[in-house]
């Protein structure tokens, strides 16, 4: 009787391939339905992304989709926040000179220490309040995917985060039509309220949207303002990962982080192609939003509804806060 031969490494990624493919093609599927739902109503793709995929939920757990919709919610949600890296230019982070720098990093700080206060205040655990309080700190749904990568799921739950991805894109929807208002009847100059919205909005399409609703100039402020957040997103990421890890976990950062910052440096130091930049940025829009879908499935209606009032305390309350702080601020700098 001869053993069995193992199967090759070619052999078991084919076979694994074909078992995450109903899964992750219906995760592809609820992202090109909310691709094409949010370039028709002007609204945010993630947040259909996630409101479809919560519709099927009832095949979250059947045998042909629940293999791909975990590759697509953990696999692929890495590779989507590292490949962000190419979005980043150190010539924008540095454009308006140093006293906005440091204050976007002081508000960065302090929201992520207000995320952390106000889930002590509610009864939510720190991890909640990191992911809450990073999500409206740096850049919304792309920072809670990628904090939610190394917190682990013994301290914060799925439902936590498709909690606090809706609940940032919500507010950034808001924040988008609600702001520019705002600092237009403060009378503030173009580079004051690009400022503020670069410092305040949470996702990247939302500033854009507001900055440019406003002026050119205002739009240009605003998307280098929000490029410093979003750059200090891998320190947040690593930090948490060492703060959090269980066990005798080990200090090496996240192999996607690891990416991240390798593709930050060659993209500021090597000229890639103007071609190559934007097909990984696409390629890292639709990974993410494929696996917001894929989260969207995983998690019921019910569930989400179990989080509790505390938690929408939290992702407000850091929203509100950092508004205020931003305001403060920009009369110290201007």
């Amino acid at each position: 009787m001869t053993d069995a031969v193992p199967p090759s490494p070619a052999r078991r990624l084919w076979d694994g391939a074909r078992t995450a493919a109903p899964g992750v093609g219906l995760a592809a599927l609820i992202a090109v339905a909310a691709a094409g739902l949010a370039s028709h109503y002007g609204a945010p793709a993630m947040l259909f992304a996630l409101l479809i995929g919560m519709a099927f939920h009832h095949l979250a757990t059947e045998p042909r989709s629940e293999p791909g919709l975990d590759v697509a919610s953990k696999f692929l949600l890495r590779l989507g926040v590292a490949l962000l890296g190419l979005r980043l230019s150190f010539e924008d982070i540095v454009s308006l000179g140093w006293a906005p720098v440091l204050g976007v990093i002081a508000l960065v700080v302090g929201t992520i220490g207000a995320g952390l206060a106000l889930a002590r205040l509610t009864g939510r655990a720190s991890a909640f309040g990191t992911l809450a309080g990073g999500a409206v700190a740096i850049c919304g749904a792309s920072a809670a995917l990628a904090l939610a990568a190394v917190l682990p799921r013994s301290r914060v739950s799925e439902r936590d985060v498709l909690f606090v991805v809706a609940a940032v894109t919500a507010l950034s929807t808001v924040a988008m039509v609600l702001y520019p208002i705002l600092f237009a009847a403060l009378d503030h100059a173009p580079a004051q309220a690009g400022f503020l919205i670069g410092a305040t909005i949470h996702d990247v399409a939302q500033v854009v949207g507001a900055g440019y609703s406003m002026s050119e100039e205002t739009g240009d402020v605003a998307t280098f303002v929000k490029l410093q957040r979003v750059a200090l997103l891998p320190l947040a990421v690593l930090a948490a990962a060492l703060v959090f890890r269980e066990g005798k976990a080990g200090l090496a950062p996240p192999w996607f982080l690891t990416v991240f910052v390798l593709l930050v440096l060659l993209n500021n130091i090597v000229p890639l192609p103007d071609a190559v930049i934007d097909a990984a940025r696409l390629l890292s829009s639709w990974l993410l939003l494929v696996a917001i879908a894929a989260l969207g499935v995983r998690t019921s209606l019910a569930e989400m509804a179990r989080v509790g009032p505390q938690a929408a305390t939290v992702v407000v309350g850091c929203t509100l806060l950092l508004l205020g702080a931003a305001l403060a601020l920009e009369r110290l700098i201007f």
